[in-house]
């Protein structure tokens, strides 16, 4: 796939952190980061790396962590050196140092590139001037999404054969590089609020400028893949077809120079001035090469006619041989007199003139005899041996020749690498806003606000992949989202399975989303604080492969939610604990809920439920709100509004959901009367009440803090200077409070 890189990828396993680094021969790019293995695993699901090259003693390891659906290739542990890949980065690089290219500190990460640049050099790729730059993967940079979220939002992938994802919706670039330059910008959403605006910028300069942005999109569709052809360059495996390629992709480039440089918006002037004309290597690829060149430079007619003096006499000399041979017979017809003259060729001695038995006496003297027919004699001259060591040697020159300067041109066009590769990033971005531009005329997208608050408002959102998939002539129905730190943190969403909740959960984080890459929203209005961290957990999945059951698995997720939260994060939980029972699930999703609440950093957080006991915590919780998605009743049925409204919902109407699966009408009955006899038997408000009683309990053991020995060591504790404390002393300290508590344990008991 064009649109798809081709990354090889080695992965270095350090004390506490692990470096990666990732390299498309095809293209140049070289790319390195370190983190944690959260963060690694997050960059190996995004970029998708074809092989990973990874240390033979970190074998299990690897595996262990991230699984075995990688294509992995184990390397000897002596390559894993800091001080040889150093060496192996500068020596390419020709540098003494990393720091220009900000790599200096990664010391996982230096070591994985050079490793990288190892396995290449010793599997015959030895022609590397294209990857001429190293860039780091700079997380604080963009928002972090853990491998859940990218998996639940299913953004790239879709563990459904034939889902729709997010990619395919937004993708409505035309060009290779565009298509891959959209994914990263999918994978690696933007928190710098002054980027993502000059991106929106754009999109609504061109949103008003029909003609410029069909001009644009035409060029850019004439263009072939810029980053592969120049790549090609650097290895010196490029064709002469292609390169006609590249010269009419360059050729394309310059009206959108002249369109982005004039243009009144300052995002697009600074893309124009940025791409390179090249006209010296446009000019010389011109006049040197046919522009009906073939594919294989062995096939001749490569280098354009009048280019090389040389060739066009060897040209001359083969292809007009005819010409040459007629002129010769006409003038020794002339010469002797003989009527009936004839030149020929054979195998056996080449070029010959043939002579009629009855015209013998009048050949020359200089002519030599080489054989004697019935009715005729065959002569060679000294004339037709030259013409005939030229000619023979002509067709075999030309091809050299050709050969030659093909080779000259290819190396000469190396100095341009960098330019071109420059421009492809240009175009790339350009496309990615051109097809952002087409989404938002297609789709009726609106330009969000993005804002350093931290609150949240989507007025009228919607699914960007849903919307497109509901049959013809139906409506979406959007929703509205708010969320803040002040008086909505957390909106419980509760209502009937089927009725929606999981979409508008995952609307809201597809939005943020787009909004953060530099795209209109499918929303009427959107009012986004940047968000730094987008966690979700929906839908239970089991991970029997990993010997993982649905609720381990969701456990898994969520404890890794309560980790990592941060002031800017959103949250987005369906269905939590409905994996175990009943109680352990109200239980476990209140707990969640309330710590969430109380947690100092606040986070924005949705969350989907049927425990319909949950309704409950607004009551006690002032930043917890209800909202349901709301149902109509009718005699016999239940329909659906999809629409999220204020307060809580009292039912699910699963016996419904079931009777329109098609479930036998005796199972549906049996299922009303038993479900009759437990709404009796369990009432809703004994349970919430157990829920408040445990809740109080809670808050008094907490805050029972008369007990002497505990007001002793209150008092130790805030007169300790930690800015004087050694360690320790503070061990000491610690130690001396851990004893005076067993004393006292032991006391009471």
């Amino acid at each position: 796939n064009a649109k798809t890189n081709n990354f090889l990828c080695a992965l270095h396993f350090g004390r506490k952190l692990l470096g990666i680094s990732f390299l498309d021969i095809s293209t140049g790019e070289f790319l390195t980061a370190e983190g944690n293995e959260e963060q690694i695993d997050k960059l190996l699901q995004n970029l998708g790396p074809n092989e990973i090259l990874v240390s033979k003693e970190h074998k299990k390891e690897f595996a262990a962590i991230f699984g075995d659906q990688y294509h992995t290739f184990f390397m000897e542990d002596w390559l894993f050196q800091e001080d040889y890949a150093f060496e192996t980065l500068t020596n390419h690089f020709k540098t003494t140092t990393l720091k220009g290219f900000g790599i200096d500190q990664l010391n996982h990460g230096i070591i994985a590139s050079g490793v990288v640049l190892h396995y290449l050099s010793t599997t015959q790729h030895r022609q590397l001037q294209h990857i001429n730059t190293i860039k780091r993967i700079a997380e604080e940079e963009y928002i972090w999404m853990d491998r859940f979220t990218i998996k639940n939002l299913e953004l790239h992938h879709s563990t459904n054969i034939n889902a729709v994802t997010l990619l395919d919706v937004i993708d409505k670039t035309i060009s290779p590089m565009g298509g891959r330059m959209l994914k990263r910008w999918l994978a690696l959403p933007l928190k710098n609020i002054e980027k993502i605006r000059k991106r929106h910028q754009v999109i609504s300069f061109l949103t008003k400028e029909e003609i410029a942005l069909q001009k644009l999109q035409h060029q850019i569709k004439a263009m072939g893949d810029l980053e592969r052809l120049i790549s090609k360059v650097a290895t010196g495996k490029i064709n002469p077809k292609e390169v006609i390629h590249l010269k009419n992709s360059l050729e394309s480039a310059i009206p959108v120079k002249q369109l982005t440089s004039n243009s009144s918006n300052e995002a697009l002037n600074s893309i124009g001035d940025q791409i390179h004309p090249c006209d010296l290597l446009r000019n010389k690829i011109k006049e040197m090469v046919d522009e009906e060149a073939p594919v294989n430079v062995l096939k001749g007619n490569t280098i354009a006619k009048g280019y090389s003096e040389e060739l066009d006499e060897l040209r001359d000399l083969a292809f007009s041989g005819k010409e040459y041979l007629d002129k010769m017979l006409e003038r020794e017809t002339e010469r002797t007199g003989i009527t009936s003259l004839k030149i020929a060729s054979n195998n056996v001695f080449g070029y010959y003139i043939e002579v009629r038995n009855t015209h013998k006496d009048k050949v020359p003297e200089e002519w030599i005899r080489k054989q004697t027919l019935v009715s005729a004699e065959r002569y060679i001259t000294e004339e037709l041996k030259e013409y005939e060591a030229k000619i023979l040697g002509a067709e075999e020159r030309i091809l050299h020749l050709e050969q030659q300067l093909f080779a000259q041109l290819v190396v000469w066009m190396q100095e341009y690498i960098v330019p071109v590769q420059n421009n492809a990033q240009q175009i790339a971005i350009l496309d990615c806003l051109c097809g952002f531009t087409q989404l938002a005329k297609d789709n009726n997208y609106n330009e969000p606000v993005l804002n350093d608050s931290t609150e949240l408002e989507i007025i009228g959102g919607r699914h960007p992949v849903i919307e497109k998939q509901l049959p013809l002539g139906e409506p979406y129905i959007p929703n509205d989202v708010i969320l803040n730190r002040e008086n909505q943190q957390i909106i419980m969403i509760t209502g009937p399975n089927m009725s929606g909740k999981s979409a508008i959960l995952r609307q809201t984080a597809l939005i943020v989303l787009l909004a953060q890459m530099g795209s209109f929203v499918p929303a009427e209005s959107a009012k986004i604080g940047y968000v730094d961290k987008i966690f979700t957990r929906v839908g239970a999945s089991d991970n029997i492969s990993m010997g993982e059951s649905t609720f381990m698995v969701e456990m898994n997720e969520t404890a890794s939610i309560l980790n990592n939260l941060s002031e800017r994060s959103l949250i987005l939980l369906d269905e939590i604990g409905r994996g175990t029972s009943t109680y352990d699930g109200i239980s476990i999703a209140w707990a969640i809920s309330e710590y969430l609440h109380e947690h100092p950093a606040r986070a924005k957080t949705l969350f989907a439920t049927h425990y319909h006991e949950l309704n409950e915590m607004a009551a006690t919780f002032d930043r917890i709100k209800n909202y349901n998605v709301s149902i109509k009743e009718l005699k016999d049925k239940v329909l659906f509004l999809r629409k999220l409204v204020a307060g809580g919902s009292e039912h699910s109407f699963g016996i419904h959901v079931a009777k329109m699966a098609g479930m036998p009408q005796q199972v549906i009955h049996k299922a009303n009367r038993i479900l009759k006899k437990l709404e009796k038997s369990h009432s809703s408000e004994e349970l919430t009440d157990k829920l408040h009683s445990v809740q109080n309990e809670m808050q008094l053991s907490f805050f029972n803090l008369d007990d002497p020995l505990l007001e002793q060591i209150k008092e130790e504790i805030t007169h300790l200077d930690i800015n004087t404390l050694t360690p320790v002393e503070a061990l000491m300290k610690l130690n001396e409070i851990k004893r005076l508590l067993t004393k006292n344990k032991k006391a009471s008991s």
